[in-house]
C-alpha cells in the first residue's frame, strides 16, 4: 500500500470531519437540517481531501526528496550548517529588533529570521569547498587528505566510454590523475547493460570495463568512489554527465566526441584521454627520418601507409612498391586532424 493512497485516505477522512462540522453550522443559519449539512458538506469536504491531500503532502515531500538527490553532500551540508548558523545569529538579533517601537518591533524580527538564513545559506554553498577542507584538514592528516599537496581534492566524473577503453588504469598508475574519480550510479547501469548485451562484441567490451573498474577500485594510486547522485528530467547519460558536472563544478574524463563537444558548448571542462595520447605523441619535424613498416595501400596512387609504435598514420609516397617491408623515409609534411597527428614521408634512396 503506497504513501500516496494512505495520504489519500486521511485526507478524505479528516476534511470529510471538518466539512461534516461546517455543514452543521452552517445548518444552523439556513434552512436545512443538521442531517442535511453534515452529510453533504461532509461528502463535499472528502471528495475535497480525496483530490488535494496529495498536492500538499506527498507532492511537495516527492519533490524535495528529488531536489535532495540532485544536490551534492558538501552543498547540502553546507548550506544545512549556515542556515543553523543564520538562525543563531538572528535569534540573537530578535532581542534588540523586538524592542523597537510598536510595528518595528514585531516586523523586524522576521524579517532577521528571513534574512540571516538566506545570508548563511548562501555564504556557506558559496564557499563549501574550504569549509570542508577545513574540516577535513582537522579530522583527517593532510597526507591522507591531499597527498601533502595542501589542495583540496578535487572530484573527477568518469564517462563510461573511458572505463571501457581500459586507458584509464594505465594513466592512473603513473600518478597523472589528480583528485578523486566518481562514477554515478547510472553510468555503471549503463556499463552492466553494455556488459548483458545479446551482442557478443559489446558484451565483451562490456566485461573488459567491469573488469577495469575492478581493477581501479583496488588500486591505491587514485581514490574510487561510486555514488548514488543522479539526475532527474533526462535519461539520457551524457545529458546527466553534463548537468552533473555544472552541479558539483568538475570535470569530466572522456574519450566520447560528442560528449565532448556537448560539454565545451555549455562552459563544462573536458579531460579527453585521446587528446592526452595524441598530446604524447613524438612529435617528428619535416626533415627527420623515420623507419616505418608499410602494411596497406594509401588513398592516393603509389601511396603506402604505416604505424608507429604509438599509433601515428605515416603516408609513405611510392610505399607500395615496399609492401611489407621496412622502410626508412623522410618527413615532408605533418599535419595534425581531428583524428590525431599524420605525418607524410618520401623513402629514402638506397
Amino acid at each position: 500500500m503506497s504513501f500516496d493512497f494512505i495520504s489519500r485516505i486521511v485526507g478524505m477522512i479528516v476534511f470529510g470531519l471538518l466539512g461534516g462540522y461546517f455543514g452543521v453550522d452552517l445548518a444552523n443559519v439556513t434552512t436545512i437540517t443538521l442531517e442535511e449539512g453534515a452529510v453533504i458538506f461532509g461528502l463535499v469536504g472528502a471528495l475535497f481531501g480525496l483530490v488535494i491531500t496529495p498536492l500538499i503532502t506527498t507532492r511537495p515531500v516527492s519533490s524535495l526528496r528529488t531536489l535532495l538527490n540532485r544536490l551534492e553532500s558538501r552543498t547540502l551540508g553546507s548550506g544545512l550548517i549556515g542556515l543553523f548558523i543564520g538562525l543563531v545569529i538572528a535569534a540573537l538579533l530578535s532581542i534588540p529588533l523586538s524592542k523597537l517601537p510598536s510595528f518595528l518591533g514585531e516586523v523586524f524580527p522576521f524579517i532577521g529570521v528571513l534574512l540571516f538564513g538566506y545570508i548563511g545559506v548562501a555564504v556557506f554553498v558559496s564557499r563549501r569547498n574550504d569549509i570542508f577542507s577545513l574540516f577535513s584538514g582537522r579530522i583527517f592528516p593532510q597526507s591522507e587528505r591531499d597527498g601533502g599537496s595542501g589542495e583540496p581534492e578535487r572530484v573527477i566524473l568518469v564517462d563510461t566510454s573511458v572505463i571501457i577503453d581500459g586507458r584509464i588504469a594505465d594513466i592512473a598508475q603513473t600518478g597523472f590523475l589528480v583528485g578523486e574519480l566518481l562514477i554515478p550510479r547510472f553510468v555503471l547501469d549503463e556499463l552492466q547493460h553494455i556488459a548483458d548485451s545479446a551482442d557478443g562484441l559489446r558484451r565483451q567490451r562490456g566485461r573488459r570495463g567491469m573488469e577495469i573498474l575492478a581493477d581501479l577500485q583496488e588500486s591505491k594510486t587514485i581514490p574510487v568512489r561510486i555514488s548514488d547522485i543522479d539526475v532527474e528530467g533526462t535519461r539520457e547519460v551524457d545529458s546527466k554527465l553534463v548537468i552533473l558536472a555544472r552541479q558539483l563544478s568538475c570535470p569530466i574524463l572522456t574519450n566520447d566526441y560528442n560528449l565532448n563537444r556537448v560539454a565545451e558548448i555549455q562552459g563544462v571542462p573536458v579531460l579527453n584521454i585521446n587528446e592526452l595520447a595524441n598530446s604524447v605523441k613524438a612529435v617528428l619535424l619535416p626533415g627527420e627520418v623515420v623507419e616505418v613498416k608499410i602494411i596497406q595501400e594509401g588513398k592516393e596512387r603509389g601511396q603506402g601507409v604505416g604505424y608507429l609504435s604509438d599509433g601515428t598514420m605515416v603516408v609513405v609516397e611510392d610505399g607500395k612498391n615496399h609492401m611489407n617491408e621496412d622502410v626508412l623515409s623522410t618527413v615532408t609534411k605533418v599535419l595534425q586532424t581531428a583524428a590525431g597527428r599524420m605525418i607524410f614521408a618520401k623513402p629514402n634512396e638506397v
